[in-house]
């Protein structure tokens, strides 16, 4: 989403994607792994509900070491992670409506942006909706608002899945009009197979995300609305948007590749410059 606002994109999008293998092994992946070893499966503070840091399993290894500040640095971890998330979602969610907004899809208004490009009208707008966290300082409330968090945690299935689809039909498209990946910019490994492995397994994951209603005694209106409420929305909205339009699904071979592979090959991007001092640590991060 940010690569339309990011310096020479074509070699920074590249490396990001690149470098998003060794985060998530060395973060993710080992992390886990060490706590699965030091924390047992059956330790009671795993199911406690204290409202802080002392359930999380990274808390109660460092505890067992005896590493007293740790809890204090998960805390703000955590805090952090949530004020990152926030930005992320702020941009992602400004650029799309500034984007259908120029597109037609969306208020004109919206497309008004600042001296510095920021379309500041989006930005408010969103904004705005920040203010429903606070609905889980009550107790009816929050129920509300557990709600909307599992809407947007199932809407993001649907959103990946359909990144995935979207990429499949861009891949067969070059195929089918005879364009080699040699001529993009960077080409990703594991394709199309990566692609469809992710498509089935958001589907997967969309279709038992509410399971649990399902088993006998276990019927819940809440957890099956809101684990499935997005399917029937999403292809309701799509079906009345082609119908309201008129527009049909474009075949692929009419979809227009080489005029944007020509325009990116007509205007190289200038040559890295070399990294001094600090900024060769940036390896994790830039």
């Amino acid at each position: 989403m940010a690569a339309a606002e990011t310096q020479c994109p074509r070699r920074a999008i590249p490396m990001a994607a690149k470098r998003i293998f060794v985060r998530v092994l060395l973060f993710y992946v080992l992390s886990i792994f060490f706590v699965g070893m030091l924390v047992p499966s059956n330790d009671k503070n795993l199911l406690q509900s204290t409202g802080t840091a002392a359930q999380s399993p990274f808390v109660i290894a460092a505890t067992g070491a005896g590493v007293k500040v740790v809890p204090h640095i998960i805390n703000a971890v955590v805090l952090t992670s949530a004020w990152s998330a926030g930005n992320s979602g702020l941009l992602n969610g400004s650029r799309i409506l500034y984007g259908l907004a120029r597109e037609g899809r969306a208020p004109k208004i919206f497309k008004r942006v600042n001296r510095f490009g920021i379309p500041w009208v989006a930005v408010t707008s969103l904004s705005l909706f920040v203010c429903l966290g606070f609905m889980s300082l009550s107790s009816g409330a929050s129920t509300v608002f557990s709600w909307l968090q599992d809407l947007v945690s199932v809407a993001a299935l649907v959103n990946w899945t359909i990144i995935c689809l979207v990429y499949l039909r861009f891949f067969y498209a070059m195929k089918k009009q005879g364009i080699p990946r040699e001529r993009l910019p960077w080409k990703a490994p594991l394709q199309p197979y990566a692609a469809w492995i992710g498509v089935f397994s958001f589907i997967i994951l969309l279709l038992t995300g509410g399971y649990t209603t399902f088993v006998h005694g276990h019927w819940d209106n809440e957890t099956f609305v809101s684990s499935y409420f997005n399917i029937p929305l999403i292809f309701l909205l799509y079906f009345i948007y082609k119908f309201a339009a008129k527009t049909s699904l474009v075949k692929l071979d009419e979809l227009p590749i080489m005029e944007f592979i020509l325009i990116a090959e007509r205007n190289p991007e200038p040559p890295a410059k070399p990294k001094k001092g600090l900024r060769k640590l940036n390896i994790l991060w830039s």
